[in-house]
């Protein structure tokens, strides 16, 4: 991959107001996403008085993770680009359509958008403890960083072909529901493991509610790999530098 493509941006960047204007736009859209995502597992508590894991609750928490990220990401595509999981924007920094500096703003308002979404919900349920991610028994750091790094290439691999290739034609249409889906499927496969988070700020909300840190790492580690991997390979294998189209001279 050319590092060409790599951009850092400027610091004037940060105070332009359509810089603003995305951060907000992700800052919203990742309350939307937690809030019905990690909601429904709090619902499912309550119902259950607490009880253990079952597949319903796994294909509950798969279609309310689908479902409001199809939203999610469809309200702020026009803004943001609709990224909604620091991964993603990692992605598309590392294939050169995003600059480092709009990558931070980006981060920093999916992170607060995470915790604000906990923290309503703590609220709004009485004190309920938002679920934070952790590993099952018997599933190693190990296992789970790989489970982590392919269920996020996955999703980015979704995002490059149906967002961000030039030649995504009429497909771009489908883009949103594209990635609910690939994340509902995702979680179906890794959630009984590690919680299938594939972004790093859904796990960090609960994670600062809770104050719970054990395995944090995992949750970051493996879904900023499996962003990378998948953007080196879409970008170089499929766009290429003819397909490539540069970054906005406003985002330098």
């Amino acid at each position: 991959m050319p590092v060409s493509r790599i951009a850092i941006g400027s610091p004037a960047e940060a105070g332009q107001p359509d810089a603003i204007r995305a951060a907000f736009a992700e800052f919203f859209s990742m309350i939307i996403f937690v809030f019905a995502g990690e909601g429904s597992g709090m619902a499912y508590s309550k119902l259950t008085n607490n009880g253990p894991a079952t597949p319903t609750g796994l294909i509950a928490a798969s279609l309310s993770h689908a479902f409001g990220l199809f939203v999610a990401v469809s309200v702020g595509a026009n803004i943001s680009g609709g990224h909604v999981n620091p991964a993603v924007t990692f992605g598309a920094f590392i294939g050169g359509n995003i600059t480092l500096l709009r990558s931070i703003l980006y981060w920093i308002a999916q992170l607060l958008g995470s915790v604000v979404a906990c923290i309503l919900l703590k609220s709004a349920t009485g004190g309920m403890e938002t679920s934070g991610f952790s590993l099952s028994p018997g599933v190693s750091v190990w296992n789970a960083l790989v489970f982590e790094i392919v269920m996020t290439f996955g999703l980015v691999y979704t995002v490059y072909a149906t967002a961000v290739d030039p030649k995504k034609g009429n497909v771009g249409v489908v883009a949103p529901i594209a990635i609910g889906f690939i994340v509902g499927a995702n979680i179906l496969v890794g959630g009984a493991f590690d919680g299938a988070s594939m972004n790093p700020a859904v796990s960090f909300g609960p994670a600062v509610v809770t104050w719970s840190w054990t395995h944090h790492w995992v949750y970051w580690v493996g879904p900023f790999i499996g962003a990378a991997i998948a953007a080196i390979i879409y970008d170089n294998i499929f766009i290429g530098d003819d397909g490539h189209e540069p970054l906005s001279s406003n985002d330098f």
